[in-house]
């Protein structure tokens, strides 16, 4: 007897026991992208499915484009772990996760296939439209968990997402020979500066003006998701201004609210 999924596209179920019950009065307004980060697909089904891993997700995408539902959109999925959005520490209530074959970074990283991602693609517009989440909330696994999380990385094609209307999205200011440079171990009110307009993105930063360890790994995750031609911690002028175009482009804000 065949199972019909949430989606409207083409997928299959392929149940996982790993789910509860989202919490209260809380929307489905996110959409958490991860890869697998495992040797293979098989590997990673098993482990999304496996009571013991306490580890699921919504979907899972194969790299020849097949899509399986492991967890009903009703149901809360686990797969952001500790993370942090705009002020929301529950990011699994409010999310549908997202997870994509990928050896990642730690067995091989390497870029998506095209049928992967043009599943992907019609996977994201299906749920958002559903849903009606807003493009800025389609995010990185690293966006919500800077600290522990690298998933699913720079060479994740956000352009070719925000071509089909998926996500939020500018196309990266150039880099460029400029002295404007941040790094960790400075302090001072350029710092505050960067660390405010991070946090206004949604990430979860304090504004202290000091480039501790923990601004390095948020800049790094926004690099990794934003401009992504150098993920290297360091807040320089392409960095800063890609991130003011993007902020500059939601509609919720204004200049002088977020680069003062």
């Amino acid at each position: 007897m065949s199972v019909a999924t949430d989606t409207g596209i083409k997928a299959k179920v392929h149940p996982s026991p790993n789910h509860g019950q989202r919490a209260s009065g809380a929307p489905i307004d996110m959409v958490i992208v991860h890869y697998t980060g495992m040797e293979t697909g098989r590997d990673a089904l098993q482990r999304l499915c496996d009571p013991r891993s306490e580890v699921s997700a919504h979907y899972l995408i194969e790299e020849d484009g097949s899509i399986l539902q492991c967890v009903p959109e009703a149901r809360r999925a686990w797969h952001a772990g500790r993370s942090f959005w705009k002020g929301e520490s529950d990011i699994n209530s409010r999310s549908i996760g997202i997870e994509i074959v990928n050896p990642g970074h730690e067995f091989g990283y390497r870029a998506f296939p095209d049928v992967q991602i043009e599943a992907v693609i019609a996977l994201l517009k299906d749920v958002c439209a559903r849903h009606a989440i807003e493009p800025w909330m389609v995010l990185a696994h690293s966006d919500i968990a800077p600290d522990r999380k690298e998933d699913p990385g720079e060479l994740f094609p956000w352009d070719r997402l925000a071509k089909a209307g998926i996500g939020h999205f500018v196309l990266p200011i150039p880099i460029s020979g400029s002295s404007v440079m941040m790094q960790e171990g400075e302090t001072g009110q350029p710092v505050e500066a960067v660390q405010s307009m991070l946090a206004l993105y949604g990430y979860d930063i304090e504004i202290t003006g000091d480039y501790d360890k923990r601004t390095r790994l948020v800049v790094t995750a926004f690099q990794r998701h934003f401009r992504p031609e150098r993920v290297d911690g360091i807040a320089d002028q392409s960095t800063i201004d890609t991130l003011y175009a993007l902020l500059n482009s939601m509609p919720v804000f204004s200049p002088e609210s977020g680069a003062s």
